[in-house]
């Protein structure tokens, strides 16, 4: 059914088949025999997926990357989809509209896309009214946050706590984007000093709001997959240091090699779907490594399909997110990839996926 869709809204500008594809879902969320429709088509559960991690459980480790529901719209119906968790964002303290369009590229021979969407979303306040329901989705919601465009770096640490002063009763766990090449010198905030003051102006403020009344939240950090080995450990050991409670690898890439020969390669933005996925494997695995398996890992980049995201699971990630994949693939990913994982599973002699987590990183 999605491949004759798929002829559909391959037509059509990215953009627009997604903002089509938000206004569908948008609709079938308000719709309790469309919510089940959807749980009955698309929900697979199997106790040998259930994780839990930061006091969360987590009905199977698939979940939706943040980028797709920006202004958390639409998560309820996600839910539905049989994802795990949903992250939505990337959310900043004041709406913006992002960059100039167009900004979003498939290139289907290499099952990828190209994006320099520029976090365009809301703002903060719009985001908190969508997620006061939040808790009902019945998986956990996270929270992806960044800064406005026109807030200078140094100021940029005032902009993720006005976030988390807007947002931090809305969510499950937190994620601290200074990773994405989409916004003018973001990914300079990973340089280990400015990520150190950073991140301790969040633990900061995230305590000053659970000294107000709000449950305490995991925050975790979602890394770029272009950095040097030497700054990669630099800024995981950073992390762990002033707090973070997990590790997201990693964003998309400025890297063009795996696609030099296609007619948008020269597009600016970030890179994602299958060319990633060898990189942000290794990358799982060199953090999961450097930390000795002590920090959960959140794997995402090219799964597209479910021993893509169960290799990633064996060099380290204790979840995985699709987004690129669900482009390709259709809605029925989250539920194929968690079949596919309950036979790997099988395969191996594992009772848990847990079990699973770094297998092949230890062996290393």
């Amino acid at each position: 059914m999605y491949q004759l869709l798929k002829k559909f809204l391959f037509q059509l500008d990215p953009e627009e088949a997604h903002e089509r594809t938000i206004a569908a879902l948008r609709l079938m969320e308000r719709s309790a025999l469309g919510r089940s429709m959807m749980q009955t088509i698309y929900g697979y559960q199997h106790k040998r997926l259930e994780t839990t991690l930061w006091g969360l459980t987590f009905p199977n480790p698939v979940g939706l990357a943040a980028g797709f529901d920006k202004n958390a719209e639409v998560y309820h119906a996600l839910a539905a989809l049989g994802f795990g968790f949903v992250e939505v964002g990337t959310i900043t303290p004041l709406a913006q509209p992002g960059n100039e369009r167009p900004r979003l590229f498939r290139l289907p021979e290499y099952a990828a896309v190209i994006n320099r969407m520029g976090f365009n979303n809301h703002g903060a306040e719009a985001a908190a009214k969508n997620l006061e329901n939040y808790a009902n989705a019945n998986i956990p919601i996270g929270v992806n946050i960044g800064k406005n465009k026109t807030t200078a770096n140094e100021d940029a640490g005032s902009d993720y706590q006005k976030c988390l002063e807007k947002l931090y009763a809305y969510g499950h766990y937190f994620v601290i984007n200074v990773s994405s090449p989409n916004t003018p010198n973001l990914r300079d905030l990973q340089e280990t000093a400015s990520l150190r003051a950073l991140l301790r102006g969040i633990g900061a403020k995230a305590k000053q709001l659970e000294d107000q009344g709000i449950e305490p939240k995991p925050i975790l950090l979602k890394v770029a997959p272009d950095m040097a080995d030497e700054q990669m450990r630099d800024v995981v050991q950073a992390a762990i240091e002033e707090g973070i409670s997990g590790i997201i690898a990693t964003n998309t890439t400025l890297s063009r090699e795996p696609v030099s020969g296609h007619v948008h390669a020269e597009q600016a933005g970030g890179l994602s779907g299958k060319p990633l996925t060898e990189r942000s494997t290794a990358w799982i695995r060199e953090i999961y490594q450097e930390t000795g398996g002590k920090v959960p890992i959140i794997g995402v980049g090219g799964i597209m399909n479910g021993d893509d995201a169960y290799e990633k699971i064996r060099a380290g990630a204790s979840l995985v997110q699709i987004y690129t994949g669900m482009i390709y693939q259709g809605p029925g990913l989250a539920a194929s990839i968690n079949k596919r994982l309950v036979e790997l599973l099988q395969r191996d002699g594992f009772d848990h996926i847990g079990q699973a987590v770094g297998q092949d990183a230890k062996s290393k």
